[in-house]
């Protein structure tokens, strides 16, 4: 992203947050102002205006992924879907048939291994899969798993931390057949690869706004109707969004929002191109200077806007220090408590009582080849000099 003369470093941590693109603010900004009306006020103009824009916003969403609208559930985030996903719909589900197992991965985000694990004072059983040195799932474990018991398996698209992307198709099949629905995090997908919940018998899945250049404090939730997933509500109040997330709804942030799919819908495919090219630009520049970079996750199968690196010997607080001019993001923290470091990292073989560094770096719509070239003369200015 330019930084327009300004002091600010080079920002390399698009899977933190992307800055909001200026063209889903522009569509936004009206509905903080002048149309300030309450999307659930059904009897005037004001409520009525504000409830087509949502509703507009809401199409927008569902056509990113190839879903129908009514499938679109307004949510603060993908942390919020994710909750609502998995602990609503393992409530329903052992309600329904007594199913009361739970499987997912090991380098899942905290949210969906915190939200299974909270569901075991209820008496769930939570599984935990390994995936392979390159991030990826075993079709095969995840086969072997799933029994009569199996209510839901949650396993994330990309990774947030090494970028892998699992195969969603097979793992949908895999699901169907066994009669077990599947749940996704797709915050680091949504707006990046090509995602198709039918074709990808996909039941549940969770998108955040701020992924994909719209508005943070945004996100939603797709449930497949066609399915007839039953979902327990978290929160009780005035019943919008289904029932399903009561408190009312920001215009502002949902028009946002479903400009930034309507721009990624648009420009996907290009942009995935052009950040590859950034991607493996970099990595031969640093790799030309430092051959004994570590590449973390396949590199086959992975988004465009991500990498992973790891060096040998260098601690990572230093290296942090030395990157002053850049706004990245480490993948781990050097430390011989397991707490504080990576559990992506370990989940594919780290070991966390090793002293290495690891940096997760960010492309995006906004990185420019001037800003790469920079970055990683700094990364190997800092690394040559700690390595000396």
């Amino acid at each position: 992203m330019s930084n327009n003369g300004s002091s600010y470093p080079i920002f390399l941590d698009y899977q933190s947050t992307t800055p909001m693109d200026k063209r889903a603010l522009a569509q936004m900004l009206p509905w903080f102002s002048d149309n300030f009306g309450n999307p659930h006020s059904a009897e005037h103009k004001h409520g009525w205006d504000a409830s087509d824009a949502v509703e507009r916003a809401r199409a927008q969403v569902a056509k990113l992924i190839g879903a129908n609208k009514r499938e679109i559930i307004f949510t603060s985030g993908a942390t919020e879907s994710n909750n609502l996903a998995i602990k609503g719909c393992a409530r329903a589900r052992k309600r329904k048939d007594g199913r009361n197992k739970i499987i997912t991965l090991a380098s899942e985000h905290k949210c969906v291994l915190e939200s299974a694990d909270s569901l075991k004072s209820e008496g769930f059983e939570i599984i935990i899969l390994p995936v392979k040195i390159d991030g990826l799932l075993d079709l095969n474990i995840l086969r072997g798993a799933i029994d009569k018991n199996t209510a839901l398996v949650s396993i994330m698209a990309v990774n947030n931390e090494i970028g892998v992307i699992q195969p969603l198709a097979e793992i949908g099949a895999i699901c169907k057949e066994m009669d077990v629905y599947f749940h996704s995090d797709c915050a680091q997908a949504v707006g990046k690869i090509t995602l198709d919940m039918r074709a990808m018998n996909l039941d549940l899945i969770s998108i955040s706004a701020h992924k994909l250049y719209g508005p943070k404090a945004i996100g939603a939730l797709y449930i497949n109707r066609k399915n007839r997933i039953a979902i327990d509500h978290l929160m009780d109040g005035g019943g919008q969004e289904r029932g399903l997330r009561s408190g009312t709804l920001s215009p502002a942030l949902c028009v946002g929002f479903g400009a930034a799919c309507k721009i990624s819908n648009i420009e996907m495919i290009n942009e995935a191109d052009r950040l590859k090219k950034l991607r493996d630009r970099f990595l031969s520049i640093l790799q030309a200077q430092l051959p004994d970079i570590i590449t973390n996750g396949s590199m086959d199968k992975r988004v465009a806007g991500n990498l992973n690196l790891t060096f040998n010997g260098i601690d990572t607080s230093e290296l942090m220090a030395s990157l002053t001019g850049l706004s990245i993001s480490s993948g781990s923290a050097c430390s011989s408590d397991n707490n504080n470091y990576s559990h992506v990292l370990q989940a594919i073989g780290h070991d966390p009582a090793v002293t290495v560094a690891s940096l997760r770096i960010g492309f995006g719509r906004f990185t420019g080849d001037d800003e790469i070239l920079n970055a990683a003369n700094q990364i190997i200015t800092a690394i040559k000099k700690l390595q000396s």
